[in-house]
């Protein structure tokens, strides 16, 4: 389809280079470069040591910021000690996993940490999760332990009492609150414990495991990541000290859940390897988010670009620049609010980035350049994808056959001995996500079901999911450049699209599912007009299912499995569900009559 995105002639090789140059000049940016770059997986380095060196090297340092709660370096160290000690005495030994079912406090990350100095592997659990979805997950985990914190016991309420009976688990209490069960509070356990670094922290490599990262589920159950103290070190490196170029100095906010990723590795990693102060927001609120921003005087923060939307929909304030953050890091947001973003709150660096929790690869926006995820360095390429086959395309030799500037494919990241594939907890998981003899007999290639787009001297735009692609007339739809132009409209506060099924015809017809900002009605006629004007004719959506709200994972993920199973049926979901005509100037409602006519061709879609 026609891009709605800009091409990005700005990133040229002589302003590559530039960028580059200045970059590897601030201090310690070239040294973290090169640790991120040559450090071994069987170096003798782990999540644990870190916090031991944070701890030895600023003690009094600020490390944890957590609402009132305060932490230094050596508080936050002698903490996670107490609770390595409390869980070797429940019989955990290297290798052995503990189920983390924590919601975003300082108590979560002192648990990871000491876990970490055992080699114990932290399941991070989802927080959303419950009834089968949670207990699919904590089945893939095996825990020997379960540590549930006082805001999760409706989670572990829902799951089979025979379950529960079984596990072995400890509490924390929410703070403020108590555990009923005093031989089962992890705290007052560890309180009579004594603060002795492990000895199993020295004996630890880089190749270890440290977490299990649940995939959301949106596309079915969850998957259970393997994240190993390598990959966790070499992104915290490249991240925090690299490209956000943190320092002791600067306050970290990050108000994502610590299940994910961004938060455990990038937030938590980046603030760890530089010893900048982690301030912990409960979770998001939009219109709390500056005010909690300028309470911990932050000078960065993470986030999912659904959150960078949402705080883009609030009203404007005097105050939006009142605050000291300088950079920001993240994934997911979206080109066309790239500059009014950081207009509006004047953040001068957009560090997007393009990572799986599973993957071999990552790219960084290290340059600062606009609507880009950025530049790897290591093995990658963009590949021809035939959409109606939904798999790449290969020549008569069985391989695939790379694409150049401005082309749009399937990404590929290569599986090496310094990118290796660590996989799921199933290695039949794994193995699906694996590509062998691509471009060579015995290479072996990790394909990240994403859509990318090339800019040119290695810089990457992401466009799509494979799976939300899909053809229609012939044409092949992506549903993040569709979401582009319907949320322009202003009286739109979010909107997914996907492709659905309709009776006789061939592909997949778009289909919007849509929220109103409060207060609106639809302009049926003014938002057909919009969507016609911005998107081409084949692009413009002929369903339109209206919600309260939609369905979010806690990392801000549409949930479209339900969606594209509702499709228009108006007897589903209780919503109400519109058409648009080829021949009709305005939104329509589906009444039944007008769904006859959809489905024996006699309205043109």
């Amino acid at each position: 389809m026609a891009s709605t995105r800009r091409h990005h002639s700005d990133i040229t090789l002589p302003e590559v280079a530039r960028r580059l140059m200045t970059k590897l000049r601030a201090p310690g940016a070239f040294a973290a470069f090169r640790e991120a770059m040559t450090v071994r997986r069987d170096a003798p380095l782990s999540i644990g040591l870190m916090l031991q060196w944070q701890a030895a090297e600023r003690p009094q340092a600020l490390a944890l910021m957590d609402g009132d709660r305060r932490w230094t370096w050596a508080a936050f160290n002698a903490q996670a000690n107490r609770y390595a000690a409390v869980l070797v005495a429940q019989g955990l030994r290297k290798g052995d996993v503990v189920a983390v079912h924590l919601g975003n406090r300082a108590e979560t990350l002192i648990l990871v940490c000491a876990a970490a100095k055992l080699g114990v592997i932290a399941a991070m659990v989802n927080t959303a999760q419950r009834g089968d979805a949670l207990l699919h997950s904590l089945q893939l985990a095996a825990a020997r332990l379960h540590v549930i914190g006082g805001e999760q016991w409706p989670a572990w309420d829902s799951l089979p009492t025979a379950f529960r009976h079984e596990a072995a688990y400890l509490c924390v209490a929410e703070p403020g609150g108590d555990v009923s069960d005093a031989g089962r509070d992890l705290d007052a356990l560890a309180a009579r414990a004594e603060a002795v670094e492990p000895g199993t922290v020295r004996q630890l490599q880089l190749r270890d495991p440290c977490f299990y990262i649940f995939t959301s589920g949106t596309t079915g159950l969850p998957k259970a990541s393997v994240m190993t103290h390598y990959r966790w070190y070499r992104s915290a490196v490249s991240m925090g000290r690299l490209t956000l170029g943190l320092t002791p100095d600067d306050v970290f906010y990050c108000c994502l859940p610590f299940y994910h990723n961004n938060a455990l590795t990038l937030a938590f990693g980046g603030a760890l390897v530089s010893g900048a102060t982690l301030a912990i927001g409960a979770k998001f609120s939009a219109s709390r988010f500056w005010d909690e921003i300028r309470r911990y005087d932050a000078t960065a923060f993470c986030y999912i670009g659904e959150l960078l939307r949402y705080l883009l929909n609030q009203p404007p304030r005097l105050d939006d620049r009142r605050h000291r953050v300088r950079a920001i890091l993240g994934n997911g947001l979206r080109p066309e609010l790239w500059q009014s973003f950081k207009t509006r709150f004047g953040i001068e660096r957009v560090h997007e980035f393009y990572a799986a929790s599973e993957g071999t690869n990552g790219f960084i926006n290290v340059l600062n350049f606009d609507g880009t995820c950025g530049f790897s360095p290591n093995g990658w390429a963009l590949v021809a994808y035939d959409r109606d086959a939904d798999a790449p395309l290969r020549d008569t030799r069985g391989r695939c056959r790379r694409l150049g500037r401005g082309d749009t494919g399937l990404l590929l990241t290569e599986v090496s001995d310094k990118m290796p594939f660590d996989g799921y907890t199933r290695r039949e998981d794994g193995e699906k996500k694996l590509m062998r003899d691509v471009f060579k007999r015995g290479d072996c290639w990790f394909n990240t079901g994403d859509l990318m787009r090339s800019l040119g001297w290695g810089h990457v735009q992401f466009v799509d999911r494979v799976g939300d692609t899909f053809r229609w007339q012939g044409e092949n739809v992506a549903t993040t450049e569709v979401e582009a132009v319907a949320a322009a409209w202003p009286q739109i506060e979010d909107a997914v699209v996907y492709g659905v099924q309709v009776t006789g015809r061939d592909g997949r017809c778009g289909m919007l599912s849509c929220s109103l900002r409060t207060g609106e009605m639809l302009d049926a006629a003014g938002f057909a007009a919009h969507l016609r004007a911005g998107l081409p004719k084949y692009a413009v959506p002929r369903f339109l299912r209206l919600r309260t709200q939609q369905d979010l994972t806690g990392t801000f993920k549409h949930q479209k499995t339900q969606l594209k199973q509702q499709a228009y049926d108006v007897a589903i979901g209780g919503d109400p569900v519109w058409v648009l005509g080829i021949d009709e100037a305005a939104w329509l409602v589906l009444t039944p009559e007008r769904r006859r006519a959809v489905d024996d061709g006699a309205l043109r879609l």
